[in-house]
């Protein structure tokens, strides 16, 4: 590292990423460091017993297409591909769609009987959201407004959204959305080469673009002199740059990074208020070389829950879960089969477990991920060689989030992730914060939204 840079990016998540990338492109010399030793934030994978997993769900809205290309370059977006199947299997009905608006709207008036004015009104309201309209419709009035006690059909709209980001029915309407409608344009898509192959060509076109990355590096404090940021402590060491960008926890960027005192009362008590998102649980099931796995669909919403229910969702006993199949199509020119089983989950419920409770509760994860994939798969035991199980206990200890919160903040955290800059000057953050800026293509566009905003800093002092 050298001691100066104009802009050092703390995180490797797609939101730092993208950012320092726009930023690199920009002209300015920009660090990345990233306490972790791999590049991702929770987009990313792991190496475990000769299987590779990716971490969370697999599906993205075909803006990231666009995003990717623009941002990134043309052979990023070459390799978004469209999911082929979502199956929806619950006591309420069962389903399998392409998700997207034209199927989506045929499901609604043929399965759900639904009037098929009705469905397109409700589709035109939902593309003519923005997250600057008004907060005070919940999702739930949103939903009774077109579908009065229709609770199944509720479920169908909102229990994907909820698995992708902590969405309730309680929240603004224009959080659910914003990102519902984002789906809904082509369907949900998916990254050929897997996750691994994403990083490592963002590595290399960060390196293309004169971005040094440094892993397993720690920022501990921001330097703020006369108001303004003048540097950063990285591994105890002082690094001089005219700003930063934080890609961790708002949180304890506010709190631990600047600290309060550098904060306005009105600020710590309003950010003190704002909710983290919920967490989640995650198994990983290897299938041994060698054996092989009938297509069942690329994302399997399961649910034994008699309506959608966001606490239920998130409860101990679990009753709902979702499966990433992952096929070698994937991954071309491999031939392994991996399913990756995501459950909603409350940091709480976890955190006071003791040890013996803990290694029980993750036993309880992987087998009841086992017994639910055997309902698709048959004699499934037999082809799997390796498991293992990530809560949200795993989730704190790799990304520092409170709470092991995997999905950021609830929506009123954007409005103080983007005042961060006029508390002070040359801070600015960015990531998973009020729920619309979740998920890869809302990671990724918040990043591009705050470099520009940087880059503006920047042009302004110079």
């Amino acid at each position: 590292m050298d001691t100066r840079y104009d802009i050092v990016v703390i995180g490797g998540g797609l939101g730092g990423l993208t950012a320092a990338n726009r930023l690199a492109r920009a002209g300015r010399k920009v660090l990345l460091v990233e306490q972790h030793t791999q590049l991702g934030g929770l987009a990313t994978y792991f190496h475990r017993k000769g299987h590779i997993f990716d971490v969370a769900l697999h599906g993205f809205p075909a803006g990231m297409r666009k995003s990717l290309r623009k941002y990134w370059g043309p052979r990023f977006a070459e390799r978004v591909i469209q999911v082929k199947s979502i199956r929806f299997h619950n006591p309420q009905y069962r389903l399998e769609s392409t998700f997207d608006t034209q199927d989506f709207s045929r499901k609604m008036e043929e399965d759900f009987r639904i009037p098929r004015e009705t469905v397109q009104a409700f589709f035109a309201a939902v593309a003519g959201m923005n997250y600057y309209d008004d907060q005070t419709m919940t999702t739930r009035e949103f939903f009774q407004k077109f579908f009065p006690g229709r609770t199944d059909v509720w479920r169908f709209l909102m229990e994907p959204i909820t698995y992708a980001n902590g969405s309730t029915l309680d929240e603004p309407a224009i959080s659910y959305g914003i990102v519902f409608g984002n789906f809904m344009s082509e369907g949900v898509y998916t990254f050929l080469g897997g996750t691994d192959l994403m990083l490592q060509m963002m590595r290399e076109e960060l390196a293309a673009n004169g971005v040094e990355v440094a892993l397993g590096v720690r920022a501990t404090k921001a330097l703020i002199d006369g108001g303004r940021v003048t540097g950063v402590v990285l591994n105890d060491k002082n690094i001089a740059c005219d700003a930063i960008v934080s890609n961790g926890s708002l949180f304890r960027t506010a709190f631990e990074l600047v600290g309060r005192d550098a904060l306005s009362a009105e600020y710590v008590r309003g950010l003190e208020a704002v909710r983290p998102s919920t967490s989640s649980c995650q198994v990983y099931l290897g299938i041994k070389k060698g054996e092989k796995i009938p297509f069942i669909g690329d994302l399997v919403f399961h649910s034994t829950h008699p309506e959608f229910d966001a606490q239920a969702l998130c409860a101990p006993k679990i009753t709902s879960r979702t499966f990433s199949v992952y096929y070698p199509e994937i991954r071309p020119g491999g031939e392994e089969y991996s399913i990756v089983a995501s459950m909603n989950a409350r940091f709480q419920d976890w955190e006071k477990l003791s040890k013996e409770e803990y290694a029980v509760a993750k036993n309880a994860l992987v087998e009841d991920a086992l017994n639910t994939v055997e309902e698709y798969l048959p004699g499934i035991r037999a082809k799997v060689d390796y498991t293992c199980a990530a809560t949200p206990m795993t989730f704190r200890r790799y990304t520092g989030h409170i709470n092991g919160a995997t999905f950021g903040t609830k929506f009123e955290g954007l409005k103080f992730s983007q005042g961060l800059p006029k508390e002070v000057p040359g801070l600015f953050h960015t990531g998973s914060v009020g729920i619309i800026m979740s998920g890869w293509l809302g990671a990724a566009n918040y990043g591009v939204i705050v470099a520009n905003e940087v880059d503006k800093y920047l042009s302004s002092r110079s």
